[in-house]
């Protein structure tokens, strides 16, 4: 496997492991806080030498690679479909970003401005900011959600209306929609879900015995 290879997966990885987060957050309240921290952490990151770092390492991403290669082999459970409908969407956004140049400049300025207030807190503290998840919220309710097609989440009402659980899924679609971006520059494409799974199967068995 290629280095581009590696990362087309893991970035695809990353996408399903913010749907987790936000299925999990919408349905239960909680979540697996280290993929949380992970998938947060990856939304202030510009640069990195590769994929895999933008999470802090393997284990960050361990929750996606898992969750992507169950539903590549069919191992099905109540609720799928709600995954794999925020992959495709969070996918769409993605394609949709490359020709908003506004909105790609206001998520890269607001990103830059809550990492410069909040980026040596997330790595220090030991619960993630809480400012700094309203901040990047905040974000996301000014441009991804404004966007079509909307990424619809289904979850219980009492949860999806409290206002820090609902920070905390927004962000989470956040650091989504960020994967989808690198998974399509990466040469990630829509129908390769549809009609290349066996590949992509093959692709995450790899990057998790790597």
């Amino acid at each position: 496997m290629s280095s581009t290879e590696r990362d087309r997966i893991l970035a695809l990885a990353g996408i399903f492991q913010s749907a987790q987060l936000v299925q999990d957050l919408a349905r239960q309240a909680r979540c697996d806080e280290d993929a949380y921290r992970a998938s947060l952490r990856s939304i202030l990151i510009f640069d990195s030498p590769d994929f895999i770092s933008l999470f802090g390492g393997a284990s960050g991403l361990r929750t996606g690679l898992t969750r992507m290669r169950e539903l590549l082999k069919g191992h099905t459970v109540a609720h799928d479909v709600e995954i794999t409908r925020y992959v495709a969407t969070m996918v769409q956004l993605a394609l949709k970003l490359e020709r908003q140049p506004e909105v790609i400049r206001e998520l890269h300025e607001g990103i830059a401005a809550a990492r410069t207030r909040y980026g040596e807190d997330l790595e220090s503290a030991d619960e993630v900011p809480a400012g700094l998840v309203h901040d990047l919220a905040q974000l996301y309710g000014r441009t991804l959600s404004n966007m079509n097609p909307r990424i619809l989440v289904y979850g219980e009402h009492g949860y999806l209306t409290d206002p820090n659980i609902a920070a905390r899924v927004r962000t989470a679609l956040l650091s989504g929609v960020r994967s989808a971006v690198a998974w399509v520059q990466l040469g990630g494409r829509r129908w390769q879900l549809l009609f290349n799974r066996r590949r992509l199967l093959k692709d995450a068995e790899n990057a998790m015995r790597g």
